[in-house]
């Protein structure tokens, strides 16, 4: 495993984080703790969770893990998030101080613990003033509550907004966005990656292997059966599935993918996650699992060395398809000159 400091906070964390949505629904208890246990075993040394995540279950899951393995638990970095509902009242939602109060509170309460290491705000609230919610997460900080706090698929606009008004009132700022970033979803390069390197924010990017599509799992033309990981319903799974095949990029990117892993006689999965490891300001990879074979396949890219070829190979196939201004050929260009510390 290998290991980089979360975002510019001097923590430590590994460079794949264990994503655990599926905790107490696509993985019952046992199998959560066998993933958790070999996670750990394999280097892993931070979990990501939500208090949404199977109504709670995952956070209470985690955290009895971490009560009957009290030595492997002072070795991890542990996440969770608050914003939706958890309840059915007006104030069972949102980023408010009242709600966000109440959350964080019984999110410490599933896990077990005392503080939680990264406390992250799970979506933009357009309606609770931002100086509400910093202003609550700072208070978190100084309590003991929580040691950091991050974002979750924020905007650059609204990443760079809190940044600088926790920095006008001499509050804690964010360490950590997590946004949804793959080879085949990089539109977050156009302003959120550059915001996140203006405030020096590691990302912690979801669903890394784009829904099982860098996996090679799909064939052009070919539908799959029965529900997808959209949702339980099929005909839902399958409106994305039409719209990704019709594109040319879709299978551009898979190609390639295809190519790289093949010489180096490991799954697509690892290559796909090698490159997104190796792009700016990335802090760790969240894998999600439903098995242990499946994780320990994934953890398989810590070992994987990508060429400077093969990684240009890889971002050339699957540079995001902009026609319009401002993310044009000269937004392409400009873009290029931040992401790799050009003028």
């Amino acid at each position: 495993m290998r290991y980089r400091t979360l975002g510019s906070s001097g923590t430590v964390v590994s460079t794949h984080c264990l994503g655990t949505m599926t905790f107490g629904s696509e993985a019952d208890e046992a199998t959560s703790a066998d993933i958790l246990t070999a996670f750990v075993e394999h280097g892993g040394t931070f979990l990501d969770t939500a208090d949404v995540y199977s109504a709670g279950a995952s956070e209470e899951i985690i955290g009895r893990w971490l009560t009957a393995h009290p030595t492997e638990a002072r070795q991890l970095v542990v996440a969770t998030k608050g914003r939706f509902a958890m309840g059915e009242g007006p104030n069972d939602l949102g980023l408010s101080r009242r709600h966000l109060r109440d959350a964080l509170d019984a999110s410490l309460r599933r896990l077990g613990v005392e503080h939680v290491d990264l406390y992250q705000m799970h979506a933009w609230d357009a309606l609770t003033p931002v100086e509400e919610t910093l202003g609550f997460l700072d208070d978190a900080v100084r309590a003991g509550k929580i040691s950091y706090y991050g974002f979750s698929n924020y905007l650059g606009w609204q990443l760079t907004k809190a940044v600088h008004v926790a920095r006008a009132h001499g509050w804690a700022t964010p360490v950590t966005l997590q946004p949804q970033y793959n080879l085949l979803v990089r539109d977050i390069e156009h302003e959120v990656v550059p915001a996140a390197l203006d405030a020096g924010v590691g990302l912690l990017p979801w669903s890394p292997l784009g829904g099982g599509w860098l996996t090679g799992k799909y064939e052009r033309d070919v539908p799959p059966h029965g529900a997808t990981r959209l949702g339980e319903n099929p005909q839902r799974g399958m409106e994305a599935w039409e719209a990704r095949n019709a594109q040319e990029r879709t299978w551009r990117v898979v190609d390639t993918v295809r190519d790289v892993a093949q010489s180096h006689s490991v799954p697509m999965s690892q290559v796909a996650l090698a490159w997104l490891s190796s792009r700016p300001t990335v802090t760790s990879v969240i894998l999600g699992a439903r098995t242990v074979d499946q994780l320990l396949d994934n953890m398989g890219a810590t070992d994987l060395d990508l060429t400077d070829d093969e990684l240009t190979r890889l971002t050339d196939a699957s540079a995001p398809i902009v026609d319009d201004y401002p993310y044009g050929v000269a937004g392409v260009a400009q873009r290029h000159r931040r992401l790799t510390g050009g003028r």
